[in-house]
C-alpha cells in the first residue's frame, strides 16, 4: 500500500541565544559559534547554540 505524503511545514527558526553576562560557559560557546561561523562550519554553531539553550544558570534568590 503506497504511503501519502504530506508536505511538511515549518516555521521561523528560533533566534540564537545570547549569552548570559558573566557566564564563563556561555561567552566560550558564544566565541566557538563565531569562530565557527567565521570558517563556514554552520553545523558546529547549531552545536554551540544547543549546548548553550541546555546550559543551566542557578536560579536567584530574591529576598
Amino acid at each position: 500500500m503506497p504511503r501519502a505524503c504530506h508536505p511538511v511545514h515549518l516555521g521561523e527558526p528560533a533566534p540564537e541565544p545570547v549569552p548570559v553576562a558573566g557566564c564563563d560557559v556561555c561567552q566560550a560557546l558564544a566565541e566557538q559559534r563565531a569562530r565557527a561561523y567565521a570558517v563556514g562550519d554552520r553545523s558546529k554553531a547549531t552545536d554551540c547554540n544547543v549546548e548553550m539553550r541546555r546550559h543551566a544558570h542557578p536560579q536567584v534568590v530574591r529576598g
